[in-house]
């Protein structure tokens, strides 16, 4: 019986062990939980920023991110808006040693890790807004190793909502009348020699 117990007790922990080496749970989506039995997150800051190629949001206008700090073989990562817990946007192919999740019923909204490989500031990810964006932020997990991680890593917050047609918005305001002066003076002199 005791032998019996013994080999339960160690199956479980081997288990345990190797259970998620191939990416996060759909389970840990709200709340970037790992699900490393026994094991807590660190309380102390993050050695970790997430930084993004642009804060202001186009709709259709991809945005890379990157987790800086050092060497990580596990991530949870997804876009989010305002307080709600919920994946917005569609990530882009994941880079090697990641894959999808599918987050708040959107296969592609969320990227996790596919190996316990290393990842690292060159691990570049890319995000596409969804066409109501506003506001948004991107929040990770991020694990050195299996019982060294850190929850909810956040960005700095994006914000917009415009059309890919904004990147030269002011320019466009200025250069449409004048290029539109012309043709409506050269309408009126054709008309008041015909």
């Amino acid at each position: 019986m005791d032998a019996v117990f013994c080999g339960i007790v160690i199956l479980q922990v081997f288990t345990s062990v190797l259970s998620f080496q191939d990416g996060a749970p759909a389970s840990a989506c709200a709340d970037m939980m790992p699900r490393h039995t026994g094991v807590r997150p660190q309380t102390n800051p993050a050695p970790y920023t997430i930084h993004q190629s642009n804060t202001t949001l186009q709709t259709g206008k991809p945005i890379t991110v990157v987790i800086e700090g050092p060497d990580y073989t596990g991530v949870l990562l997804e876009a989010r808006s305002g307080s709600d817990s919920k994946a917005i946007g569609t990530w882009q192919t994941p880079p090697n040693n990641t894959k999808f999740l599918a987050c708040s019923g959107n296969k592609q909204g969320a990227i996790t890790h596919a190996n316990s490989n290393i990842k690292n500031n060159s691990t570049v990810y890319t995000w596409i807004p969804p066409a109501a964006a506003e506001n948004i932020f991107f929040i990770a997990t991020v694990a050195q190793q299996r019982t060294v991680f850190w929850v909810q890593v956040r960005s700095s917050t994006s914000s917009g909502g415009g059309t890919s047609l904004d990147v030269n918005n002011t320019a466009e305001r200025i250069v449409t009348p004048v290029l539109i002066l012309p043709v409506v003076l050269l309408a009126n002199v054709q008309f008041l020699l015909a």
